[in-house]
């Protein structure tokens, strides 16, 4: 079975339109959660999110292209460009029928639809353009990546709620160990839009500030945007053509809950499976893993679940284990959650850096790990966890490690 390296990111996020931007503001602990402007929120109980502000698509994508592309779209392709640049690879020396796309998504062209029926109700048929619903299937991002560089590989797209980047990651390395594809591009991307803010406000599960992840004082989520890119490489390929290797692709672990469609069982349950799992397919121990980056939303019941998962499969070394949320800083990206939170994982083992849980201020008893608390930490990082545990119990584990030769 082949091996699996990460050898391109890219990323376009709250607290950076590019890898180097994202990865210097997470490790300083830049929080990218303030008011939305993207839409009018005066009627819901928060006004706050991750949004990515002063993003100007046309320095990348031609103006004809652009009418008929969603943000979401806009977005991923963006990340996708940079990740391509970013590995270096030449793709007019590749076999394109090797090369494949498997994203994670989420409300996909949402944003844009409700444009379009908010032209319906007003009465303005000019402003109602068909063109507005062309990527609202959440497919769409993968199709638009696939034409734009022409690759005839494998191409599916994932959704599982706030677990769906995640997945495709586990699949789409699946597809290079066994064989049918030489390089996968894969993530995700996601754009906020009126219909899910407003779910999430009648829900009550968000902070009317910022998000808090395991803070005694946490009160919900925050949400957010995003593209969060990797291009996975079977590694005698990537070695054969000289490229720089951030980290390798371990394994992954996937359960359900079966149990509630938004809250997760209460002892963890599907959490300790995932990642149980996840170490038995990437052949590591739990004392091998040396960080794990939290799905940790801030959301009361969550972070406590999460926190006893842990503490279950690790026992009392769970608490030598630096566990951190970078949801606290690019907030809960749902759909495309995954893909930044594996852009994160990669960097830090590139880098031996731990990004730190920004907004942390109160100890809680019941959450009593080591969550690096608003400064990054130097560590070298040998195996880390990324874990997105969803809505409906869609959970899943990735389990990335250094590369060794």
């Amino acid at each position: 079975m082949n091996r699996v390296v990460i050898t391109g990111l890219g990323a376009v996020c709250a607290i950076g339109k590019n890898k180097e931007e994202y990865w210097k503001n997470l490790i300083e602990g830049k929080c990218g959660i303030n008011k939305i402007a993207l839409f009018d929120t005066k009627e819901h109980r928060t006004q706050t999110g991750a949004q990515v502000k002063d993003f100007h698509p046309e320095k990348y994508i031609s103006s004809k292209k652009l009418k008929r592309m969603s943000r979401t779209d806009r977005m991923g392709i963006i990340a996708a460009q940079e990740a391509i640049g970013d590995s270096e690879i030449d793709l007019e020396k590749e076999s394109k029928e090797k090369i494949g796309v498997l994203l994670g998504a989420g409300a996909g062209g949402m944003f844009e639809a409700e444009e379009y029926h908010r032209a319906l109700l007003t009465k303005e048929p000019k402003k109602a353009r068909p063109s507005l619903l062309i990527s609202h299937p959440p497919c769409v991002t993968t199709d638009y990546i696939a034409k734009e560089f022409g690759l005839r590989g494998p191409r599916s797209t994932i959704v599982t709620a706030c677990s769906s980047s995640a997945t495709s990651i586990g699949y789409a390395a699946d597809l290079v160990k066994d064989g049918k594809a030489t390089i996968m591009i894969t993530g995700g991307s996601d754009a906020l839009c009126q219909l899910t803010y407003s779910g999430f406000n009648s829900m009550r599960v968000v902070d009317k500030d910022r998000c808090r992840p395991f803070d005694k004082n946490r009160t919900g989520l925050s949400l957010g945007e995003s593209a969060g890119i990797l291009i996975l490489e079977e590694l005698e390929h990537a070695k054969n053509r000289g490229a720089k290797i951030y980290c390798e692709f371990l394994g992954y672990g996937l359960s359900g809950d079966a149990y509630h469609m938004t809250t997760p069982h209460p002892k963890g349950k599907g959490a300790i499976r995932a990642i149980r799992e996840a170490l038995r397919d990437a052949g590591v121990k739990p004392e091998d893993v040396n960080y794990i980056n939290a799905h940790g939303t801030a959301t009361p019941f969550n972070d406590e679940t999460e926190t006893r998962a842990i503490k279950e499969v690790f026992k009392e070394r769970a608490y030598q284990i630096p566990v951190s949320s970078t949801k606290s800083m690019v907030g809960h990206c749902l759909g495309a959650a995954g893909g930044i939170e594996a852009v994160a994982v990669s960097l830090a083992i590139r880098n031996d850096m731990i990004p730190p849980t920004a907004n942390y201020e109160n100890k809680d008893p019941q959450c009593d790990l080591d969550y690096v608390p608003n400064k990054a930490r130097r560590k070298e990082i040998r195996v880390a966890l990324s874990n997105s545990f969803a809505f409906g119990g869609n959970n899943t584990v990735l389990v990335f490690g250094k590369y060794e030769k």
